[in-house]
């Protein structure tokens, strides 16, 4: 199998944690428009992670935040964001690097991707990236064809849970192709 020397994947996945990026940040200017909300899934142990001892004992692996009615103070950064929640009526800040995402969606469009978990991705020796790893069990979905989100494993939120198709791994680019 050749050699991957441009690593699309890693590049595949920083855009795409740019469009996170960019939709939290006109959240936090503007607010949410019409039904939009966002459920996005991330790593509780990724370095740079801010959560309360009592969260991350909850949460030791994954949570879900859904950002809909009830949060505030959103601010974004290049690395990631910070919000004001509520868990269980206490409220909580939280901070999370967009590297730590490994799901996002936002069900009011049926929009939604997950994160491929990628390793090897630093520089070999020689300057250039390191060989593709095998696939891992995170996978990318943009699966504009499906009734329900396909999202990320994690654990469900204070009142939410994943959506029906966890775990799924289907890719469907049909929308971006000219017709």
């Amino acid at each position: 199998m050749p050699t991957d020397h441009i690593r699309y994947d890693i590049l595949a996945q920083a855009a795409l944690r740019g469009v996170v990026r960019t939709v939290l940040e006109d959240a936090a200017k503007k607010g949410l428009p019409g039904e939009h909300h966002f459920k996005i899934t991330f790593n509780t142990t990724s370095a740079g992670v801010r959560l309360s001892d009592r969260m991350r004992e909850r949460y030791p692996q994954d949570m879900t935040i859904v950002l809909q009615h009830q949060f505030w103070d959103l601010a974004v950064t290049e690395q990631g964001f910070e919000v004001g929640l509520s868990f269980g009526g206490v409220a909580e800040r939280v901070a999370v690097p967009f590297d730590a995402v490994s799901a996002f969606y936002d069900p009011a469009v049926q929009f939604g991707f997950q994160f491929e978990t990628i390793e090897g991705a630093a520089s070999g020796e020689d300057g250039m990236p390191a060989e593709k790893p095998a696939p891992t069990a995170r996978h990318l979905v943009l699966d504009d064809n499906k009734s329900e989100a396909l999202t990320a494993p994690a654990s469900p939120s204070a009142d939410e849970s994943a959506p029906p198709g966890a775990g799924a791994e289907v890719v469907r680019l049909d929308r971006f192709r000219k017709k």
